[in-house]
């Protein structure tokens, strides 16, 4: 009779084979869950395209979840017609050509919707906004006002205000395309053919470097 222990190995290589295989594929599974549970949510939920999260999270409206991105996005706006307003109002005032004149007519006309609704908006939902530019705003508006000819105030004006257009672009689109709530997405929508007007005629001055952008 063979001895008994000469059965034994091939039993312990089939069940160490079977859980190397079971421990294989649970590495692979914790591989592939542990990123959905640490980052799948959270990272969805991150600002994007330089949005400022006020840190108050999602909170609930009659007009549907409002997002921190939500509320920056109105404050954004509104932030945007500080500065774009007097700068289009500059654009009548200096003798500039007609094609920047335009751009001029449009930033006030835009803006001047924008304005109000923002401000339907915020008092809606609660957003505070704000009501003068910030610190780099005021400094394109200064540039503009401290210009010594025409010809140099048409390139600030253009490219400064381009340049900001292109930039808050990309964020009236997500939010146009993710926000839940009503008053938001339809601000959003408003802006998205607002401010895109607002770059057509900037560009159509002529004097957009596009290599500065």
């Amino acid at each position: 009779m063979p001895p008994a222990n000469l059965t034994r190995p091939i039993a312990s290589s089939r069940t160490i084979g079977t859980g190397l295989i079971i421990g294989a594929l649970a590495v692979t599974l914790a591989a592939i869950l542990i990123p959905v549970s640490l980052f799948g949510e959270s990272s969805a939920a991150l600002p994007r395209n330089g949005v400022t999260d006020d840190g108050g999270g999602t909170v609930s409206t009659q007009y549907g979840p409002l997002t921190a991105t939500d509320r920056d996005f109105v404050r954004k706006v509104r932030l945007a017609g500080t500065w774009e307003l007097p700068a289009g109002r500059l654009a009548q005032q200096r003798d500039v050509r007609d094609a920047v004149k335009t751009a001029g007519e449009h930033l006030i006309e835009g803006h001047t919707e924008l304005d109000r609704r923002s401000e339907e908006v915020g008092r809606a939902l609660g957003i505070p906004l704000p009501n003068q530019p910030n610190a780099q705003q005021q400094g394109w508006l200064n540039e503009m006002t401290s210009a010594g000819s025409s010809a140099q105030f048409e390139r600030v004006f253009a490219n400064r205000l381009r340049a900001a257009h292109g930039k808050v672009f990309n964020l009236v689109a997500q939010v146009r395309a993710e926000s839940r709530n009503s008053m938001v997405r339809s601000l959003a929508t408003r802006a998205n053919a607002i401010v895109l007007d607002h770059i057509t005629v900037l560009e159509d001055t002529g004097l957009v470097d596009f290599d500065t952008l």
